[in-house]
């Protein structure tokens, strides 16, 4: 790969990163999900605001959470940890335009992020045998070959998120894993999370991490705002009857704070997903294992809950948010959510990513 080349394509994208994507009127459903059959088949499927089903894609195995292209109507859907394929989709028809795999002594860790001008997708990776973080390279303008790797900046790079001022953000969960021992945690007495910020063009630009008593708080999914700061949501890996924070907020330049709330424990110390609303005065965080939301204002201070069996992903919609759950999808504006029903029986994997 020609770095310098690479360097000037990824900084001059980042001036445009505030554009919409063009193709968002175009009939493409509104968000794209991974999801299993009654039956264990594993699908992508697109969804539209009333619950329709646009598309529905079989894949080898469970799939896990999506990168969308800033400029096209195209998306990088990834298997879940420890998988090592992803999927190019179109999002308006649902077809497969490629596929990747991960190189010999990676897998991927379920997300991934473009760079502002689309050029190059980034996706988190384990480089398992060393053991470290990799973000690998791909080139979306020569059909995705793989081009190069930078350094995650921490153990168990999981999701990543480009920002809106540019470059991106990303969880590294601490948590030392080896495809050979399937999802067992591997360092849990030593692991350090951690949210590292890199340049579009990989460069480390600064690290944030988590108090030393919170160190088995790993830093898994991440959202946003409009103004970079992030919101972290977290899981934890330490002694099951302690009582710790799963959500927390971030802004470059000063420490991570963490937000309690009246009900944390009903998530059963793992924060599944969190996305932050479009106009950014509210936080949402999601309790696969124990069917609940947990809501907080833009200070960090809790702002309600909701018991929804099974809420998985969520993400921005129209007003408030929308939440996957059990029969379908729950829209929560003002306060109250509504239940449109999703067709099928299917049971949602961690993420629900706004197309």
């Amino acid at each position: 790969m020609d770095r310098r080349r690479f360097l000037l394509s990824a900084t001059a994208g980042a001036a445009t990163f505030a554009a919409p994507p063009v193709w968002a009127d175009l009939g493409a459903p509104a968000y794209v999900t991974a999801a299993n059959t009654p039956d264990n088949a594993t699908w992508l499927l697109g969804l539209t605001l009333d619950g329709e089903i646009r598309f529905r894609l079989p894949i080898p195995s469970r799939g896990h959470a999506a990168a969308t292209h800033p400029e096209r109507a195209e998306a990088v859907a990834f298997a879940r940890r420890p998988g090592r394929f992803a999927v190019v989709l179109n999002c308006a028809t649902g077809q497969e335009i490629a596929r990747l795999a991960s190189p010999e002594g990676r897998h991927f860790y379920g997300h991934g992020a473009f760079t502002a001008d689309g050029r190059y997708l980034f996706t988190t990776e384990n480089a398992y045998d060393i053991p470290d973080g990799r973000l690998g390279i791909w080139d979306a303008g020569k059909g995705y070959a793989r081009v190069g790797e930078v350094p995650s900046g921490g153990i168990g790079p999981h999701e990543m998120i480009r920002l809106p001022g540019g470059g991106f953000a990303v969880a590294n969960g601490g948590m030392q894993t080896h495809p050979d021992y399937e999802r067992a945690k591997l360092n849990i007495p030593t692991m350090r999370p951690n949210l590292s910020y890199l340049s579009e063009e990989g460069e480390m630009l600064e690290q944030a991490g988590m108090p030393d008593d919170l160190h088995k708080n790993s830093i898994r999914h991440i959202d946003a705002d409009a103004g970079g700061r992030v919101a972290i949501a977290l899981q934890w890996q330490g002694n099951p009857l302690q009582r710790v924070p799963l959500m927390a907020t971030h802004r470059r330049g000063g420490a991570i704070e963490l937000h309690d709330h009246p009900a944390t424990a009903r998530l059963k110390q793992y924060a599944g997903s969190i996305a932050m609303s479009g106009d950014g005065t509210q936080i949402a965080v999601t309790g696969p294992k124990g069917g609940h939301v947990l809501f907080f204002g833009a200070d960090g201070a809790p702002a309600g809950d909701e018991a929804l069996a099974a809420a998985s992903g969520v993400a921005q919609a129209p007003e408030g948010f929308a939440i996957t759950t059990q029969g379908g999808v729950a829209y929560r504006s003002g306060g109250h959510s509504q239940l449109v029903p999703v067709s099928g029986g299917w049971s949602w994997d961690n993420h629900l990513v706004r197309i």
